[in-house]
């Protein structure tokens, strides 16, 4: 599962810096080049919650298997492109099979570990390699793209999914599905799947419309339409819900939940404006970017191997307080960066406690997630917990990214993108206070028992 989510968080940011010869050579236009990432969010955030359901329904491990045949070979179309159309249509069949994969994989994470100190374990592993993929993802991708040649962003996922995919097949245990077998709940999944997708895709396209616009207005009322017309169904119908209401009564899914928002908003800001800082202010190259990123990645696997250790002793609640607290504190320190800094004044330090404090609660959040789950709906919840994620960081990364370029305003001085990039740093801080503040007033109280006690540590409800 390491393995399978390593792959999955390095091609969220692979093609990231090989984007401009991706452009020049396939010619593509500056409004197409952007569906190269918009193809992939738009299928994975618009399918997790159909993955998930699917993983229940037919077994975690055959949808497992099937997701990693599909991203491995939309991997080897896309690396194949001969023009725009072709290298869209692989991205966009790479978000597909990531959309099965991804909750099927969590899924098996919480069934195989249900409890004590092996799930704490197995989430801070999880927890630490998602982390180092998506900071390693930008390095891999600048150093293919400057000396591979742009096409490696691509191929580069094809051996990681063959390995995965026999790691796999030979060590996860089949078992039969856990969902019930009724009748599939069809117009449920074709309302989530296309009012998620519609979210996600007016989200992304503000870059291009206003927020304000009538496009974009238009868009997101219909999201929202399709949406409520899921809950309804839902509610109402007589089929096999694809997600059944009542999960979300559950205090520690929906507080869980809520919490993965924010922190994917302030996560995928905070990459976009430390890249864009240390390459527009401090002028350094794609590549050297992606090495000045490491110390991110080093640090939320620091984080992650701490929270192991806290994880016997702590309960989720205050673990994932600590977290929040001390990531936000990271954002706050980032949004003092200077026009006439440096990486080791400025970008260094924040950004090692930022992402000491994710690694605190990246593996938390996750567990607190499934936690008390029936086994039937542990794909439901991790589809869930992977689309609140996406959706947090389209959401966070338009909404940031906006309101960075209003306080730039037309200045293109270093001083006015510093001023920008700075603001969208605080503004990722506002949201974490918020995500502690979620921890506080709806998590549950839980305390863990000691291994001396009880064999394992695990949660049981604290005396009020």
């Amino acid at each position: 599962m390491a393995v399978v989510q390593f792959m999955v968080s390095v091609d969220l940011s692979v093609v990231n810096l090989g984007l401009p010869r991706i452009a020049a050579g396939l010619d593509f236009s500056a409004v197409g080049l952007t569906w190269v990432i918009h193809a992939y969010a738009l299928t994975f955030g618009g399918l997790l919650l159909l993955g998930g359901k699917v993983a229940d329904r037919y077994g975690h491990k055959r949808v497992l298997l099937l997701g990693l045949a599909v991203f491995g070979l939309a991997s080897l179309a896309g690396g194949f492109a001969q023009e725009p159309g072709h290298l869209v249509a692989g991205r966009a069949l790479q978000g597909i099979g990531a959309a099965a994969l991804s909750p099927a994989a969590l899924a098996l994470l919480a069934v195989t570990f249900p409890s004590g100190k092996a799930r704490v374990r197995a989430y801070g592993i999880w927890s630490a390699v998602n982390a180092a993929g998506g900071a390693l993802g930008v390095l891999i991708g600048g150093v293919l793209t400057q000396y591979a040649g742009w096409r490696w962003v691509m191929f580069v996922s094809v051996p990681m999914a063959a390995i995965a995919l026999v790691l796999a097949w030979r060590g996860v245990a089949a078992a039969p599905p856990t969902a019930s077998g009724g009748r599939p709940d069809v117009l449920g999944a074709v309302l989530a799947t296309a009012g998620m997708s519609l979210l996600v895709f007016g989200v992304v396209r503000t870059d291009q419309y206003a927020w304000t616009s009538p496009v974009t207005l238009a868009t997101l009322a219909i999201a929202v339409a399709l949406l409520t017309a899921f809950v309804y169904v839902e509610r109402t119908t007589t089929c096999d819900p694809l997600i059944r209401l009542g999960l979300l009564t559950n205090r520690s899914v929906a507080g869980a939940n809520s919490y993965n928002l924010l922190l994917g908003a302030a996560m995928a800001s905070s990459f976009y404006f430390a890249s864009l800082y240390l390459q527009q202010v401090l002028d350094a190259s794609p590549t050297m970017a992606g090495i000045q990123l490491l110390p991110f990645a080093f640090g939320v696997i620091a984080g992650a191997a701490v929270a192991i250790k806290l994880g016997y002793r702590l309960p989720l609640r205050p673990m994932l307080i600590i977290g929040g607290s001390v990531t936000a504190a990271g954002f706050a320190w980032l949004g003092l960066i200077s026009a006439d800094g440096s990486f080791l004044t400025d970008v260094l330090g924040p950004s090692l406690v930022a992402s000491v404090g994710f690694g605190l609660c990246l593996g938390p959040v996750v567990s607190a997630a499934t936690a008390g789950v029936a086994p039937g709906e542990t794909g439901a919840a991790s589809g869930l917990l992977s689309s609140s994620r996406q959706i947090g960081a389209s959401l966070g990364l338009a909404a940031l990214g906006t309101a960075a370029h209003a306080r730039t305003g037309r200045s293109t001085t270093i001083e006015g993108l510093t001023e920008g990039y700075a603001f969208g740093m605080t503004l990722g801080a506002a949201l974490l206070i918020g995500a502690v503040l979620i921890a506080i007033a709806v998590l549950p109280r839980t305390s863990a028992a000691t291994p001396a006690e009880h064999g394992s540590p695990e949660l049981v409800p604290e005396p009020e």
